[in-house]
């Protein structure tokens, strides 16, 4: 079976992967807008591959104001018109409701845990059942692979890079919250 790793290590010459494998991938993120950014990508590539969601990641950001957290909660019917006719997104009428609603929880999570991470990291650590049951429990079109991926993606599970992959350690040298404290 072939990994993540072994794919973007053997083609050095992918333009959209290989950068995102080698410097975004399993790194820690602390900024709520760059977690948000990742749930809404993982959420936009259920059922269609990775390499689709990061050939239109600019065209994600442009459509959602960067990712800003409040002014995506702010949007209206007008903003879900326009970003279902944007045809530089995925126009899939549950990804773009999920991207809005998400963002209004994430709000009402920083009014009891300060932050977005405040919250993810008071229920760490949790194994992938914990965390799924949490984020069906919380949020909107968050099913166990979007989870998982999101997870791993943002350093709350192990798994974005083999031990053997050349990022592995540097991913470890950022310290990730599965290193730091292994999941229940």
């Amino acid at each position: 079976m072939t990994t993540y790793c072994d794919y973007c290590n053997t083609h050095p010459d992918d333009i959209f992967n290989k950068p995102y494998h080698d410097h975004q991938y399993g790194f820690p993120l602390e900024d709520d807008n760059l977690l948000f950014e990742r749930l809404v990508l993982e959420i936009n590539q259920a059922g269609l591959s990775w390499l689709t969601i990061l050939k239109k990641a600019a065209n994600f950001s442009r459509a959602y104001a960067g990712f800003d957290i409040d002014t995506v909660a702010g949007y209206q019917e007008s903003d879900r018109a326009r970003l279902l006719a944007d045809a530089g997104i995925i126009r899939n009428r549950l990804k773009v409701n999920a991207a809005i609603e998400n963002a209004r929880r994430i709000q009402m999570l920083r009014s009891q845990h300060g932050s977005f991470k405040g919250w993810l990291d008071d229920h760490h650590p949790l194994a992938l059942e914990g965390w799924t049951k949490l984020f069906k429990k919380t949020f909107v079109f968050t099913g166990g692979e979007i989870v998982n991926e999101f997870l791993m993606s943002t350093g709350y599970l192990p798994g974005a890079h083999t031990p053997e992959c050349p990022i592995f350690a540097h991913v470890v040298e950022q310290n990730p919250a599965w290193l730091a404290k292994k999941a229940l």
